[in-house]
C-alpha cells in the first residue's frame, strides 16, 4: 500500500494548483464547429466564439486543406507505416520539406512530429552530438533568452550539459547576449545561442537583426564560430508582410530556424529548415525523427496546401485581414481602459490582469457571454504578471473583434 502514500501527495498537489486556480488539466470540450466564416466552436450545444486558437489565419478549415488531405490520404493511407529509414519517405513529405525549404528560402527542410519533439531533437545534437563519442561533442556554451519557450529549455536540459556551459542572457538584450559570448570564448570552442523569435506568452518578438550583428562580431572569435537557432512557431506563417515571421519582421536570418505547421499553417507537425549539411546531419542524429514515426500522410498533405496557399494572393490578403484585426482590437480595447502585458505587433495579445484568481474570473464571464480565451498565471508567466491571453485570427469578423471588446467592458462594470 506504499504507493497510496505518493498518491496522496499527487492528490494534495492537484489541491494546490487548484486552489491557487492555476490549474490546467479540466480542458473544454469542443463537439464540433459551426459553418460560420468565423468558424465558432460548439461545447454543450452552445456556440462560441475561438480568441484562444493559434489557427492565426484560419486555414485548418479552408476547403483545400481538408480537400489536400483527403487526397493524401487516399493515396498514402492513414500513417506512415513506421519511421522513415525503415519503411522509406513518402513522396507527400518530401514535397512538403522541398516546399518548407524554398518558403524560407533554405536549402533543405526536415520534418518532425512536432515543433516541440523539433527543439529537443535540435538542441541535443547540436549540443552533444549523437552520442558521447560524436566528434560534435566539444566545448560548447549555450546561450539561452531567459524566457525562452518549454521545448526550448527541455532540449538544453535533455543534453546534460555541464551547468558552467550553460548561460542565460536577459530577455530581448542583446547587451546581455554579448556580454555571455565576450566571457564565454574563453573556455569554449563553440557557442550556440538559441531563442524564441515570438515569445507566445506576451506576443513579444526577439530582435534578430540586431542579434545577428553581435553574433557575427563573435563568431570569429570562437573556433568553431556562433550558431544561432531560433524557434519561431508563432511567426511563422502569421507574422511580417508574406508571413516569413520574426526574420522577415526583424531584418535577422537564423543558422538553424525551427518552425511548425500546427499554428499558422493551420496543420500540425514540426520542422527545422537549415543549409544542407545542417540537415544532413540532424537526419543521422535527431532522435525524435530517427525513431518516432512522422507526421500522417493526409496532415503532410494540408501543410503542403497551405505552403502554397500561403506563398499566393489569397496568403497575403488573409495576412492582411489578421493584421488589421490586430490593430483594431488593440486600439479599441485601450480606448475602454485596459492594459497589455506588452506592447504586441502579433495577433497574440495579452490583456494584463496582474492577479491569478482576478484573471479566471474575467474568462469565466468571457464564457459565460459565448467566448473562449485562456488564462495565463504563474509559473507560465512571473507571479502578478496573470492575462489573458486573447488570439486574433483573420477568420474573425470585424463584429467578432467588436463583440469581444463589448463583452470585456461588461465584465470589467460587473
Amino acid at each position: 500500500m506504499s504507493k497510496q502514500n505518493f498518491y496522496q501527495l499527487l492528490q494534495q498537489e492537484l489541491g494546490r494548483l487548484d486552489e491557487a486556480q492555476v490549474n490546467k488539466r479540466n480542458e473544454i470540450i469542443i463537439e464540433g464547429f459551426t459553418n460560420h466564416p468565423a468558424q465558432r466552436a460548439v461545447v454543450g450545444g452552445k456556440e462560441y466564439r475561438i480568441f484562444n486558437s493559434n489557427d492565426y489565419l484560419g486555414l485548418r478549415h479552408h476547403p483545400k486543406l481538408k480537400q489536400a488531405e483527403r487526397d493524401a490520404s487516399e493515396k498514402y493511407g492513414t500513417g506512415p507505416g513506421s519511421v522513415r529509414f525503415i519503411s522509406g519517405s513518402l513522396k507527400v513529405h518530401r514535397d512538403l520539406e522541398q516546399a518548407l525549404a524554398a518558403f524560407h528560402g533554405r536549402d533543405e527542410a526536415m520534418i518532425i512530429s512536432s515543433a516541440f519533439a523539433a527543439n529537443m531533437a535540435v538542441l541535443f545534437s547540436l549540443i552533444t552530438g549523437q552520442s558521447r563519442d560524436s566528434v560534435v561533442n566539444n566545448d560548447v556554451l549555450v546561450v539561452s533568452d531567459e524566457l525562452n519557450h518549454r521545448s526550448i529549455i527541455d532540449g538544453i536540459r535533455v543534453a546534460n550539459h555541464p551547468k558552467e556551459k550553460r548561460q542565460i542572457f536577459k530577455h530581448l538584450s542583446t547587451e546581455s547576449l554579448a556580454k555571455v559570448l565576450e566571457a564565454g570564448q574563453i573556455d569554449n570552442k563553440r557557442a550556440l545561442v538559441v531563442t524564441d523569435g515570438v515569445f507566445s506568452m506576451l506576443g513579444e518578438y526577439q530582435n534578430l537583426g540586431e542579434m545577428r550583428k553581435v553574433i557575427d562580431k563573435y563568431d570569429a572569435q570562437y573556433e568553431q564560430g556562433v550558431l544561432l537557432v531560433v524557434d519561431d512557431a508563432h511567426g511563422v506563417g502569421a507574422f511580417g508582410k508574406t508571413g516569413r515571421g520574426t526574420e522577415e519582421v526583424s531584418g535577422g536570418k537564423a543558422d538553424v530556424l525551427i518552425g511548425t505547421m500546427g499554428k499558422a499553417f493551420g496543420a500540425d507537425g514540426g520542422y527545422v529548415v537549415a543549409d544542407q549539411v545542417v540537415i544532413d546531419y540532424l537526419r543521422e542524429a535527431a532522435a525524435t525523427y530517427i525513431y518516432s514515426n512522422s507526421i500522417s500522410p493526409g496532415t503532410a498533405g494540408a501543410a503542403l496546401a497551405s505552403v502554397e496557399l500561403l506563398s499566393g494572393a489569397e496568403g497575403q490578403e488573409l495576412l492582411k485581414r489578421s493584421q488589421a484585426n490586430t490593430q483594431l482590437f488593440k486600439e479599441e480595447l485601450k480606448r475602454v481602459g485596459y492594459k497589455f502585458a506588452a506592447d504586441s505587433i502579433h495577433p497574440i495579445q495579452p490583456i494584463l490582469i496582474g492577479d491569478a484568481k482576478k484573471a479566471k474570473a474575467l474568462s469565466k464571464a468571457l464564457y459565460e457571454m459565448g467566448i473562449l480565451v485562456t488564462t495565463i498565471s504563474y509559473p507560465v508567466v512571473p507571479a502578478g504578471k496573470d492575462e489573458i491571453r486573447v488570439q486574433i485570427s483573420a477568420a474573425h469578423t470585424t463584429e467578432d473583434v467588436q463583440y469581444l471588446i463589448e463583452a470585456c467592458v461588461k465584465a470589467k462594470a460587473d
